[in-house]
């Protein structure tokens, strides 16, 4: 009994950072009209790209890959071109002798964006892929719109049984995790299934760290679109927490918007932390966002 509730608790701590487990039993048709490496960092960081226009980057959650956003990306590449990447020792792309930190992923993001000859883009990233957020601070030169979905500014901006499940992630439950989805894609299309526990470690490690970003935050000006269910593992109330620290929320935006921020915030109804990814209802919300047109200097 004691191993069953240790398994659920770890496997519960993947699910709050990767996807359901529909979306990652499937056999996947990609869309994409480019696969492609990039020399960043000392990573070979994989990315796909799919539909033309305005480019947006598109960063996965914990133990996930590009695949997690299978289900949505027709509707997200369908008007732009999206650039979906696997994260350091995720995916397709490799880990090197290097520490998991939100930081470190963030410039890689950076790294990729200019690698890849893009001037500005719009950067989304879902749950730990709030890597965009620490993008959007550490190079604000290269972020043109913002897009966070599911993510904490705080640690304890995660609810207190989410935290839990999160600090049992690490190469203990590798053996038990592999009769999860997470390690069923992770061992389909990693360089190293072998190394399962190294990411197992090395992620448990990236979230077990407090951190709080709000002096961080305060400084993004760019426009940023928050996403959130009703019933995500981010607390609803820090969700709002992170729109006022945007500017959000401050007084009536008046008849003519002329008293609205840069900053917009959607909490999707009947939505969890495991479904909003996947949702029609993300793109419905994203898309007009990153469709509207920049707005003025502050």
């Amino acid at each position: 009994m004691m191993l069953r509730r240790s398994f659920i608790a770890t496997f519960a701590a993947g699910i709050i950072l990767a996807a359901s487990a529909l979306t990652f039993a499937q056999t996947r048709t990609t869309t994409a009209l480019k696969t492609g490496y990039a020399p960043v960092n000392g990573l070979n960081l994989y990315y796909e790209i799919h539909g033309t226009g305005k480019p947006l980057l598109l960063l996965h959650g914990g133990l996930g890959a590009t695949e997690m956003f299978d289900e949505v990306m027709p509707a997200l590449s369908k008007d732009r071109q999206v650039i979906a990447v696997d994260l350091q020792a995720h995916g397709r792309t490799g880990d090197i002798d290097r520490p998991l930190s939100y930081d470190a992923m963030a410039d890689d993001i950076a790294a990729l964006i200019k690698n890849l000859g893009i001037e500005k883009a719009d950067v989304m990233g879902y749950s730990v892929g709030g890597v965009a957020l620490r993008t959007a601070v550490r190079h604000p030169e290269v972020v043109r719109k913002l897009v966070l979905v599911s993510t904490a500014f705080r640690r304890d901006g995660w609810y207190p049984e989410v935290l839990a499940g999160m600090a049992r992630m690490g190469a203990g439950a590798a053996e038990s995790m592999k009769q999860t989805p997470m390690y069923q894609l992770y061992a389909r299309v990693a360089p190293k299934p072998a190394d399962w526990p190294v990411l197992l470690t090395k992620l448990g490690e990236m979230l077990r760290k407090d951190y709080d970003w709000s002096n961080d935050v305060a400084t993004i000006k760019v426009p940023t679109l928050l996403v959130f269910g009703d019933a995500d593992a981010v607390r609803t109330a820090h969700a709002v927490q992170l729109f006022e620290l945007l500017g959000g929320g401050k007084k009536d935006g008046g008849w003519d918007g002329s008293g609205m921020s840069n900053a917009r915030l959607a909490i999707l109804p009947g939505l969890t932390h495991y479904s909003i990814f996947s949702s029609p209802a993300l793109p419905a919300s994203v898309t007009p966002f990153l469709d509207a047109p920049m707005p003025g200097a502050k």
